[in-house]
């Protein structure tokens, strides 16, 4: 096995959830990843990036894929074949915590010379909770830390001290803990390198192709991204990523931004490598409608082909989505996330638009070309009731008589879960928002994902809804969604009965789990566990909603190999 300077490693969110009674429940069923999310942030692509432009060899291994593609996959064996200086395991999201910090204890014990890294939000949160661990050699906190990986990278290398890279909690050869001083992040991303190539070109020298998918069926129906800003101007309550986290957390007062010209760049490069859908990061209206005009002006230069998802923060007019068509030979679609039909909810959350707004953006979006219009809601949120998470789901009704049978217009209905996001205005101020939480730290959050049902995961209730009326509501809500798509003659009538049937299994097997849960004999109640975990992982993806209708229309990697030799060349141009 070839030695590597730093390996990427992402972990599933419970190690192993192969060997462990788990009823997932609707966690994920609003995201391309399955409830073990697999999915790996975006930073390993960048850091990456940086330290391959810098002479160092990379790799990215995703864990969680290969464990969830092959219940034969050891992935203890892997991590031992493995060699790096330097192993760095993401914790950007708390639902990692888990398998991060037990993927971290196997990395220890079988390279007990390598450096562990924790990087991402909950890492740059927790740090000091983290750095204490036996298993943490560095915490790099912040957003965009791909100059510091470097800098810390070259340090090490050349047995420097790590005292000068800013944003790094470090160990000495004693084990004493150093807190290095932060940086304030550049208000411009152009100088951050965004190409999938360095992640094409790792799979192809380790011949590993699976363990750098970004998550598990991505090969087939691959999406990529790019980013138009870090950051953002918004405040929403219990989001890690708003305004406020990222002031407080990541060392971000203000968002940066990706200049037009070199977002057009990155969506050029990837049509390079592939023909697939390419998902903007981030209203491009956030900076200003001048931005916006002009990225649409390059895009058109470019004359870029994919497919582009485009995210809206807010309503859009009949001008803006014109100048979206025009814009994109490829097509078009949209990404909008009002939370809750509930005005007074919507605004206490951090987001002030009507749902008059939200009705003109639906209907103008068709108007002017949109191929794909997909709108989540969520149940668990700050000051909504029973009734309002129901509501906004019969809701859903008005919008769909809005627009034609055959437009895409997709709604989901989904429980926010599994946890708060630390760094939020609700998770720093529950009281204020009427929330309980059953975990504050790093170690009852990792805890509370050992249980065997999604329910009793969720780090939280709220002062109109406890854990238990958060889960009756998010499968009354999904049934209630079904039968409104089939009243619009969305679905057919077997298939709104399939939906019905599916969720109310899954009811089903949360309220046997609460039955088994309250038996004594440890033993016992582990077995009988054990024999609903199949029926369960049955359900573990779609338990609520149709996930397929989540997959972009696109061809598998493999269909693209010769555009990727193609790309490939003109990154090393780049």
């Amino acid at each position: 096995m070839a030695r590597s300077d730093l390996i990427f490693l992402h972990a599933p969110s419970v190690y192993d959830f192969r060997k462990k009674p788990i009823l997932y429940g609707p966690v994920s069923d609003v995201i391309p990843s399955s409830p073990v999310f697999e999915m790996y942030p975006i930073g390993f692509m960048t850091i990456a990036s940086h330290l391959e432009a810098a002479g160092f060899r990379t790799r990215i291994v995703n864990l969680a894929v290969q464990m969830l593609a092959d219940d034969r996959f050891d992935a203890e064996k892997k991590i031992r074949s493995l060699d790096a200086d330097v192993f760095a395991i993401d914790l950007h999201w708390m639902p990692h915590v888990h398998g991060a910090t037990e993927i971290a204890k196997l990395v220890k014990k079988h390279h007990p010379d390598s450096k562990v890294e924790f990087g991402g939000f909950t890492s740059s949160y927790f740090w000091e909770e983290l750095i204490r661990r036996p298993e943490a050699d560095l915490v790099m906190r912040g957003d965009s830390t791909e100059q510091s990986t470097v800098q810390m990278m070259t340090a090490l290398q050349k047995g420097k001290d790590l005292s000068d890279v800013p944003g790094l909690v470090w160990k000495d050869d004693s084990g004493k803990i150093h807190k290095n001083g932060t940086f304030r992040c550049s208000d411009s991303l152009d100088d951050i390198k965004f190409d999938y190539g360095t992640m094409i070109k790792s799979a192809l020298r380790n011949m590993d192709v699976k363990g750098a998918l970004p998550w598990y069926g991505w090969d087939r129906t691959p999406l990529t991204s790019v980013f138009s800003v870090r950051g953002c101007s918004l405040n929403c309550a219990v989001c890690g990523g708003s305004s406020f986290s990222n002031e407080r957390v990541a060392c971000r007062g203000a968002p940066a931004y990706r200049s037009p010209e070199k977002l057009a760049e990155d969506m050029d490069l990837i049509q390079s490598y592939l023909r697939t859908p390419i998902f903007v990061v981030g209203d491009i209206r956030q900076h200003s409608n001048g931005y916006a005009e002009k990225l649409l002006e390059e895009v058109k230069k470019r004359k870029i082909k994919n497919h582009v998802v485009i995210e809206l923060f807010n309503g859009a007019d009949d001008d803006f989505f014109s100048k979206l068509d025009k814009a994109f030979n490829g097509g078009w679609s949209i990404e909008f996330s009002p939370d809750s039909h509930d005005e007074e909810v919507r605004k206490a959350f951090g987001k002030g638009y009507t749902n008059a707004s939200i009705e003109r953006s639906v209907a103008s979006a068709f108007a002017n070309g949109c191929e794909r219009f997909d709108m989540f809601y969520m149940t668990g949120l700050p000051f909504q009731s029973r009734g309002s998470a129901i509501d906004s789901a019969k809701a859903s009704k008005r919008l769909w008589e809005l627009v034609k049978k055959e437009d895409g217009l997709f709604i989901y209905n989904a429980p926010f879960a599994p946890f708060v996001d630390p760094g939020s205005r609700v998770f720093e101020e529950p009281e204020k928002w009427g929330y309980r939480f059953f975990a504050r730290t790093l170690e009852e959050h990792k805890r509370l994902q050992e249980n065997p049902s999604w329910k009793h995961v969720l780090s939280y209730e709220t002062k109109w809804m406890d854990r238990d009326m958060i889960a009756e509501t998010s499968y009354d809500a999904a049934i209630e969604l079904a039968a409104m798509e089939h009243e619009c003659s969305r679905i057919s009538s077997a298939v709104f009965e399939q939906r019905k049937e599916r969720t109310e299994t899954a009811r089903s097997l949360m309220h046997r789990v609460d039955e088994i849960m309250t038996i004594r004999d440890a033993e016992e109640r582990e077995s009988r566990l054990w024999e609903i975990k199949d029926e369960g992982a049955s359900l573990m993806n779609s338990t609520i909603c149709d996930k397929n209708n989540l997959d972009w229309k696109a061809g598998s990697i493999w269909r693209n190999a010769p555009r990727i030799l193609t790309g490939l060349v003109r990154s090393s141009i780049r």
